[in-house]
């Protein structure tokens, strides 16, 4: 049995104001491709021989520029066509957030063009993240779809497994089965949608029950992605039939689960603590014991915004007789990054910090000290996979703060990256990090924790986006 695997993973912001280039993007093929995906245990019992497509992973990012993605595109679709006569099926781990100019979806685009070379019945699965956009066209494309359960994604990695290890099954069984989607008029953010709250518990549950069904494969709920405005954006359902006289159930299941996650769409909220900028500044400046977190949810650099942001930094610089030690983990700005990598560390700097793309962003004049420079680690849960980019720690003298200069935009979603730099987040009374809803490793070591509402390219609330390409009515922009 030979199974081709590939990877294109993009989560566009619309609002972030850049294009994402192929240098944006960490490339694999060969075997390099088959240790990044972490797939060799799900296929090892399988008698499987893995043939590589292409990996290419830009995590959170912007519009993809349209001539990288044809280019990525072109290598994934040039490895089936090579393989065309020897392959049985096709495992593909597609994120579904990805907008390309001219062109819309890139997943979507994906799945169309290797269709067109394999034709309908080609076994291909899917593994993707529960935060992308769906229709009833690509579903139906596709055996096999299944989303992560978590948020954030701690279940990431048994996922894609379980996935690979699906499709295995279908090539021996030869059975003739499509996915079965359902759209709901729902359009929900990912921090009102984290899986240790209400009413995500419930619904994972359920999920889980649901594929205890010898008769179904696999079933998944897909929250949606609202940073970029299209036809496709809303929440979704996906229901995978074990054979194919199961396909008819797979549909009534399919509207069973859409009606369960419809009633529950007035229990969605944030998690956590939420608050507007200056009554979360005021939480964290009167909390009792550290450490605090605030995440700046407006400039949330997993979900593509910039990490430009100074707004909450000058909230703190503002703040008269400030007593408590501050860490800013991170601030993009390359400017500012070559200044302090010009000096030798505990070297006076002064510089400008900000880029001054837009009000949100404006430069603030400080005096530095650089602690410690290091590269920034990229890390799916506990293996660090790379680097992207570097960081510089300084000191802003005559203050409490502390820094993390980034040279590019950086998603700080662990606590291991600061060893790199000789500091422990939990020795500083306020940490200040861009996120939405805090990371485990986060919100598992504060003593307190609130998201600030602040504005910026990842705005939570859904009312005040102005959509305009989306279907209506829709909850809850809509009252439905």
């Amino acid at each position: 049995m030979k199974v081709l695997v590939g990877s294109f993973t993009t989560e566009s912001n619309a609002k972030a104001p850049y294009k994402t280039l192929i240098q944006n993007y960490d490339l694999a093929t060969g075997e390099a491709l088959i240790d990044v995906m972490e797939i060799r245990e799900a296929f090892a019992g399988k008698k499987v021989e893995i043939i590589p497509g292409v990996y290419a992973n830009a995590n959170a990012a912007s519009v993809v520029d349209k001539k990288t993605f044809l280019l990525i595109e072109s290598m994934l679709l040039n490895s089936v066509w090579e393989h065309l006569h020897e392959i049985d099926g096709i495992y593909l781990h597609l994120h579904g957030a990805s907008w390309v100019e001219e062109i819309g979806s890139g997943d979507h685009h994906i799945i169309q063009e290797i269709r067109r070379l394999v034709g309908p019945y080609l076994p291909i699965a899917v593994s993707c993240d529960p935060h992308g956009n769906l229709t009833k066209t690509y579903v139906e494309s596709l055996q096999i779809l299944r989303s992560y359960r978590e948020s954030p994604h701690t279940d990431a990695m048994e996922t894609r497994r379980q996935v690979a290890e699906m499709l295995c099954d279908l090539i021996q069984q030869r059975q003739t089965i499509h996915a079965v989607y359902r759209k709901l008029p729902l359009i929900l953010g990912g921090e009102q949608s984290v899986s240790a709250d209400e009413p995500v518990r419930s619904i994972n549950r359920y999920m889980d029950e649901l594929e205890q069904d010898p008769r179904i494969r696999s079933v998944s709920w897909h929250v949606g992605y609202l940073r970029h405005d299209c036809p496709e954006a809303g929440c979704g359902i996906v229901v995978v039939p074990q054979k194919q006289e199961d396909q008819a159930y797979a549909e009534t299941l399919a509207d069973q689960l859409a009606e369960y996650v419809w009633n529950k769409r007035h229990e969605f909220h944030y998690t956590g603590l939420t608050a507007e900028p200056e009554e979360a500044l005021t939480m964290a400046l009167n909390f009792e014991g550290k450490p605090f977190v605030i995440t700046d949810s407006g400039d949330n650099t997993t979900s593509g915004a910039t990490g430009w942001n100074t707004f909450v930094l000058r909230q703190f610089l503002a703040v008269k007789d400030l007593k408590k030690t501050v860490l800013f983990a991170s601030l993009c700005d390359p400017q500012a990054f070559k200044q302090l990598a010009a000096a030798d560390l505990e070297e006076t700097v002064t510089l400008a910090l900000g880029t001054g793309y837009d009000e949100l962003s404006a430069p603030v004049s400080l005096t530095c000290k650089p602690l410690a420079r290091a590269p920034i680690p990229i890390s799916h849960g506990e293996v660090t996979i790379g680097t992207r980019g570097e960081g510089i720690l300084a000191h802003v003298e005559n203050t409490t703060l502390d820094i993390l200069v980034a040279d590019q935009t950086a998603r700080v979603t662990n606590e291991s990256l600061f060893a790199a730099f000789g500091i422990d987040w939990k020795d500083y009374d306020i940490t200040v990090l861009k996120q939405g809803y805090i990371f485990p490793d986060f919100k598992q070591g504060a003593q307190g924790y609130v998201m600030s509402l602040t504005d910026g390219a990842t705005p939570q609330d859904t009312r005040h986006i102005p959509f305009k390409l989306i279907q209506r009515p829709m909850y809850p922009i809509d009252e439905i």
